[in-house]
């Protein structure tokens, strides 16, 4: 793949230190809705011992969808939609020297189609780019 960006999600791109978790929904996240994800994020500056850029989770509540299957499938369908378009994003956290941790979480009833999905998650990281520029 030269030439073309990359589409992955490493593990320094996702979101999963307990620390982070809780700083993210205690102190200071501002969320939105962007039916059928409501989403949350928070940004700081960046530290010695991290590098500028996005960190991000899935959320799929046991409530809203009873069988493992379906949370399963739920989370893959936000992480694929966020590593297909997160390229500007990230390019503006790096150039800004920022770092920026989101958690979408699933509020809608039912499996939703790839879709409904992309079409939340282009809205939700439209917002996001517009609020913290």
């Amino acid at each position: 793949m030269t030439g073309e960006a990359k589409n992955r999600l490493p593990k320094e791109e996702r979101l999963y230190l307990k620390k982070d978790i809780e700083r993210l929904f205690a102190t200071g996240g501002q969320s939105f809705i962007a039916y059928p994800l409501r989403v949350v994020y928070r940004t700081e500056e960046a530290a010695v011992d991290r590098a500028p850029g996005v960190a991000m989770m899935a959320v799929a509540p046991k409530r809203r969808m009873r069988h493992a299957v379906g949370r399963n499938r739920i989370k893959r369908l936000i992480r694929e939609t966020f590593r297909t378009q997160k390229q500007s994003l990230v390019e503006q956290c790096v150039h800004a020297g920022r770092c920026l941790h989101i958690a979408f979480l699933f509020v809608g009833d039912g499996l939703p189609t790839y879709v409904a999905i992309e079409k939340a998650m282009r809205k939700a990281l439209r917002l996001i780019q517009q609020k913290t520029s």
